[in-house]
């Protein structure tokens, strides 16, 4: 009967641990949608930025899947829902504000779920993975908050910038210098 309940609360832990890759699986598709997006209309520097966080999001998807993988489980390949195409820039933002707020609310409810469960190892996941979701917020709301109070003057600042992010491999929150990353990778 205790093998039972460990196996039950081994599969609690799948369950959310899919959960949270399928969220990252439809964050890389929204986020790499919008980064075509900005960079074919022009603004180059948030396609650069958008794209880095996507593969940040990449990352995540990884380390969940590798957890679900040394826990027995078989990483999902679905993502929790579609990809917003078409969007305007100044909707882009604030949308993915949400996104990322979103994630972090339900990343905690997961964690809470892994610690719970016994799963101190998925629950340090939850907590890296929950403070680079906080500065991807943190991004993309104060960029939110500059279309909203300056509109087309900080909009026209950025267009016309570069988009190119080089063949690095890093993204947005290892390029920022975050410590919970501090030094690469």
């Amino acid at each position: 009967m205790a093998q039972n309940t460990k196996e039950q609360k081994k599969q609690k832990v799948i369950e959310v641990l899919n959960k949270a890759r399928g969220m990252e699986l439809q964050a890389i598709a929204q986020y790499m949608n919008q980064h075509y997006n900005l960079d074919d209309m022009d603004y180059g520097d948030m396609a650069a930025k958008v794209k880095l966080i996507a593969i940040d999001e990449m990352r995540h998807a990884e380390m969940f899947a590798d957890r679900i993988k040394e826990l027995g489980g078989e990483p999902t390949t679905e993502p929790a829902g579609k990809a917003e195409k078409g969007q305007k820039v100044q909707s882009v933002f604030s949308f993915d504000a949400k996104l990322e707020d979103d994630a972090i609310e339900s990343y905690n409810q997961f964690l809470l779920v892994c610690r719970e469960n016994g799963d101190s190892i998925s629950v340090k996941i939850f907590e890296t993975i929950i403070d680079e979701e906080q500065v991807h917020f943190n991004y993309f709301d104060n960029v939110s908050d500059h279309i909203e109070k300056l509109g087309e003057t900080y909009l026209a600042q950025i267009a016309g910038t570069p988009s190119a992010t080089g063949l690095q491999t890093q993204g947005f929150v290892a390029r920022q210098g975050s410590v919970t990353t501090q030094g690469g990778a």
